[in-house]
């Protein structure tokens, strides 16, 4: 029979004797054994309260009830995320802290415990209060429910993420160790400066080509037009190719109702120019003929929603024209961040050429302006310093416009409550969004400051990944809902 020396052994192991007394005589342990249970024990320490606290907090905002169903693998990245953000922090506060001869571990030693079980039950019951939230955006928006592989993916998955955030940290403070504070930080700055200087410019140019790419590049599946009542077609003066990939789309289809104008980027070497081309593209399809015309403020990328053509279509039984001029070929937050004037100086200069060729006509059609997400902005702008518009546009209608950031008087606005376009603004991190006139589409959470930033910011990702009718998805109401002069 074994017997363990007197004398207390913490849970944590602080240490770990080597003797033991046997019925036939005291024992030494070798070593290497010595050394690996010294080695198993210390970490089955009770983790630092910042530790505890930083993995709590991380978690319980990443499983705060967000406006979107989300893919385990979604859900993952953003707990990973927060959780070793919140580490890095702790371990900024405790390194500062300590620096002042403060050790709130060591003055509080047995508050450790008792943190780790509170926090363990409140993470056990978030994941099952977020679980639940799950299921009923997903019944709202019918979707399977979560599966039972959900948790257990997710919680691997943040494991490895923030695994692999550690592994990196733990680099670079060896690197600093070694190198020192003076190198290290000097080191920091030049390969800051090299970042900014070649390392970004390379990357922004990289994106840029790839855009670019895209933007030219022929889809097989879509057909160049035959009606001379489109623009890529044999008559047109606009160039097939010149259209982009998201003009091309716009302008394929069935010989049949709406007339479809579209000028890309390529068609002109500038705004001015892209404007006229437009003004004569319509003039030639015979648009200005039709009862109706409809500018159609396109997002970042130059897409206009097929919905909304049909839509148009249905609202004016075929007797509309449409015209769309592509300002970027860049993703629509990108074009939000760094080139929102683009769609405003596109819209209004489209706006203004159209109405005042209007003016000059004999047969003069019904003048709409619609736009979503971006091109809702742009087609706003045409209202903000124009008191003659309203009188000139018969009716307008926005769909997700970002943040509400749209004029209304007069417009129809379209708004989806689990749209994060709708909702997502910096102003979130200490104010609820402004919602009025949304359709409650889905269960709405409970704004919280900061919280509700972050996980909207999230959902921004698979705003377009929602089905039709819920998040960043619109249907032909953006047409049939146009309001009437």
């Amino acid at each position: 029979m074994t017997s363990i020396p007197s004398g207390p052994i913490p849970f944590g192991f602080d240490d770990l004797r080597a003797r033991t007394t046997l019925r036939h005589g005291a024992v030494r342990w070798p070593q290497w054994v010595v050394t690996a249970v010294s080695a198993a024990t210390q970490r089955l320490s009770l983790p630092r309260i910042g530790t505890t606290l930083a993995i709590g907090v991380g978690t319980l905002v990443s499983l705060a009830p967000g406006l979107l169903p989300r893919t385990p693998g979604a859900q993952a990245i953003l707990t990973g995320l927060l959780v070793a953000l919140a580490l890095g922090i702790a371990g900024i506060v405790r390194f500062v802290v300590r620096r002042w001869g403060f050790d709130i571990n060591h003055r509080l030693p047995r508050v450790r415990l008792p943190l780790l079980i509170a926090t363990s039950a409140l993470v056990v019951g978030a994941v099952a209060l977020a679980g639940h939230w799950q299921n009923l955006l997903r019944a709202a928006m019918s979707t399977a429910p979560i599966g039972v592989g959900y948790w257990p993916r997710w919680l691997i998955e943040s494991a490895l993420i923030v695994g692999a955030a550690a592994g990196v940290a733990q680099a670079v403070g060896w690197m600093l160790r070694k190198l020192g504070w003076a190198r290290g930080v000097s080191l920091a700055v030049v390969t800051s400066a090299l970042v900014y200087l070649l390392a970004a410019p390379a990357v922004v140019g990289w994106q840029q080509a790839a855009y670019a790419g895209a933007n030219a590049e022929l889809d097989p599946t879509l057909v160049q037009p035959v009606s001379d009542a489109r623009s890529g077609s044999a008559e047109s003066a606009v160039s097939w190719s010149s259209l982009g990939a998201e003009g091309r789309k716009f302008v394929s289809g069935a010989p049949v109702g709406p007339a479809r104008v579209y000028v890309g980027v390529e068609s002109a070497p500038d705004l001015k120019s892209r404007v006229a081309l437009a003004v004569r593209e319509l003039e030639r399809s015979g648009a200005f003929e039709r009862s109706n015309l409809v500018v159609m403020v396109p997002t970042g990328s130059g897409w206009i929603d097929s919905n909304a053509v049909r839509g148009f279509d249905q609202r004016f039984g075929g007797d509309v024209a449409l015209v769309g001029l592509q300002y970027s070929y860049a993703p629509s937050w990108v074009t939000f961040v760094f080139g929102r004037d683009e769609a405003v100086d596109a819209a209004r200069a489209l706006f203004t050429a159209v109405a005042n060729r209007i003016r000059t006509l004999d047969h003069r059609p019904k003048l709409y302006l619609y736009g979503q997400s971006l091109g809702a902005i742009g087609g706003s702008s045409v209202f903000a310093d124009d008191a003659d518009q309203d009188r000139r546009t018969c009716a307008a209608l926005w769909a997700g416009p970002p943040a509400g950031q749209v004029h209304r008087a007069g417009a129809t606005v379209l708004a989806n409550s689990s749209d994060p376009v709708v909702h997502w603004s910096p102003a979130l991190l200490w104010r609820a969004p402004e919602l009025t006139g949304a359709r409650l589409d889905a269960p709405l959470p409970q704004w919280l400051p900061v919280v509700s930033f972050v996980q909207t910011t999230a959902d921004l990702l698979a705003a377009l990944d929602a089905p039709a009718g819920h998040g960043h998805r619109y249907g032909t109401d953006q047409g049939t809902a146009m309001g009437t002069c």
